[in-house]
């Protein structure tokens, strides 16, 4: 197993409900990284007109590593108020690392808040 190399840095932001949502849902399928959860911080949002990734640090994180490489997805689309057909995303583990989210329009400009979001699961459309 591996051992994580952590920051020291103190200006990491909180992971937001919608990111801390979308990582409850990731641990479903992957329950060995709920521990890692509360160690993980916002190390930085990089807006990009129709998308945005959200790059993540742990911090104080203790535990091994194990084995996971994964591209993190459901059929759910994240409705917002201002986009007329949502946000998808993609979570990213490598090497047992939970290491970005990347949200995505489907083409629509976007200002990267999460206000007013609702999660809607293929079985409810």
């Amino acid at each position: 197993m591996k051992q994580l190399i952590q920051s020291t840095t103190n200006d990491m932001e909180e992971l937001s409900e919608l990111e801390t949502v979308l990582l409850d849902g990731l641990t479903t399928k992957y329950p060995s990284l709920k521990s890692h959860i509360p160690y993980i911080k916002v190390a930085k949002r990089e807006k990009a007109g129709v998308g945005m990734i959200v790059h993540f640090e742990y911090v104080n994180f203790k535990e091994p590593l194990e084995e996971i490489n994964a591209l993190f997805s459901t059929e759910e689309n994240i409705e917002l108020k201002n986009l007329r057909n949502g946000l998808s995303y993609l979570i990213d583990v490598t090497d047992g690392e939970i290491k970005y989210i990347d949200f995505f329009t489907s083409g629509e400009e976007w200002n990267g808040k999460f206000v007013d979001f609702k999660i809607i699961k293929e079985e409810d459309e």
